[in-house]
């Protein structure tokens, strides 16, 4: 049996989206999107539980940062597929006037966020590229739900290691972000003892038409700038952290004021 072909797009053929619903257990993905997932999972058995924790580090990030640090909008980029507590749900848990912007670069990925997003004012879903900051920020300001002026959380979770060179971008995300803003980042990080299973797993990612560029942690650190890092062990159990080292490093930086 055939599975329906919503939207025009492309069943066939993996999606980075899917794949990551796929992973968190989610239904909206295709036997391409699992026939890959499964393929990565045969590599690294770990990459279920390491997407679970990936979703767990982002909550509780945007948890702390709505509830203790008082930030009240977020601009969630490459936020990809509507998934089990989005960045707004777990952010309203505080304050329910908390703005979200989701912004990511597939138009069917747009077209199906502005659908479930519709009767929920304080949050909008905008399509714009990482590659274009400057077009990001435009865009969110036109949604009357970013002010600029104002400390902002940017989210820039498992998006990172899709771009083969993003540091020049964030940088201007990080130049046009209000003095006491957050940037909050997840990547995958090198395996170089397991260098085989890495290569099957750029494999994968390569017929679903995305590289991948897995970085060291030190690496990764250095598209916070001279943001000031937040100690991790807020957002995520060390002993998780640690046994999902093989796999990727988050980190939450803070711009000074």
């Amino acid at each position: 049996m055939s599975e329906r072909n919503p939207y025009g797009l492309d069943v066939n053929t993996a999606n980075v989206a899917r794949i990551y619903d796929y992973m968190l257990g989610g239904k909206d993905n295709f036997a391409a999107d699992r026939t890959a997932a499964e393929q990565i999972l045969r590599a690294f058995p770990e990459s279920r539980e390491g997407v679970q924790l990936n979703r767990e580090y982002l909550g509780n990030a945007v948890h702390h940062l709505a509830a203790q640090q008082g930030v009240r909008q977020f601009v969630d980029i490459g936020a990809g597929l509507p998934t089990q507590q989005n960045v707004h749900q777990v952010a309203r848990k505080v304050d329910p006037e908390i703005r979200t912007v989701y912004v990511d670069n597939d138009p069917i990925v747009c077209v199906h966020g502005r659908a479930l997003l519709a009767n929920t004012p304080t949050v909008a879903m905008v399509e714009a590229d990482l590659r274009d900051p400057e077009d990001i920020w435009a865009k969110a300001k036109e949604t009357g739900l970013l002010d600029p002026e104002e400390p902002v959380a940017v989210l820039l979770v498992a998006l990172l290691h899709f771009l083969d060179d993003p540091y020049p971008e964030v940088a201007k995300l990080r130049e046009m972000m209000a003095p006491g803003s957050f940037l909050v980042i997840t990547h995958l990080s090198m395996a170089e003892r397991r260098a085989k299973d890495t290569d099957k797993m750029k494999d994968v990612y390569a017929r679903a038409g995305s590289g991948v560029v897995p970085r060291t942690p030190e690496e990764i650190r250095l598209f916070f700038g001279d943001f000031e890092l937040l100690d991790n062990d807020t957002f995520i159990a060390p002993n998780a952290l640690e046994r999902m080292a093989i796999l990727g490093w988050g980190g939450v930086g803070r711009k000074k004021s």
